[in-house]
């Protein structure tokens, strides 16, 4: 399986600062600040970022899940919202999501929900990966 790389890049202090987060395919590369993380300024943040891929992740393991079970989906759509507390500490991510899928019951679809909550590769890395830095101070 391929590594995946993205980056940032932050100039200045905490509140006066400001980066970009890009990642290598070359599809995004966008601005992030003090005010489009913690209050309402234009620019996005980690915390999007994270709920994007989230969403992402969960929306394709539960496709796979429910044409492994012989009920391919015709459209799953979810929201992913981060909830940022106090540290700054990510607290809890809620995923809503609708998904038009023929013939399915309703205890097997939130069966497979579930299962694909728990086992899809970005929320199993949610839960506690380990996370390895290693820095170099340059002058």
């Amino acid at each position: 399986m391929p590594i995946r790389k993205a980056e940032a890049v932050w100039t200045g202090t905490l509140r006066e600062g400001s980066g970009t987060m890009k990642g290598s395919s070359g599809y995004f590369d966008v601005p992030y600040t003090f005010g489009s993380r913690f209050e309402e300024e234009k620019g996005t943040n980690p915390e999007e970022l994270i709920g994007a891929a989230n969403a992402g992740c969960f929306s394709m393991f539960l496709a796979a899940q429910l044409a492994k079970e012989k009920f391919p989906p015709k459209k799953i759509h979810t929201v992913a919202l981060v909830h940022l507390g106090d540290g700054p500490t990510i607290t809890r991510i809620e995923l809503r999501t609708t998904a038009e899928v023929p013939g399915i019951s309703e205890a097997k679809f939130q069966e497979l929900v579930e299962f694909s909550k728990k086992n899809c590769p970005v929320s199993k890395a949610l839960t506690g990966p380990e996370i390895t830095a290693q820095a170099e101070l340059i002058s």
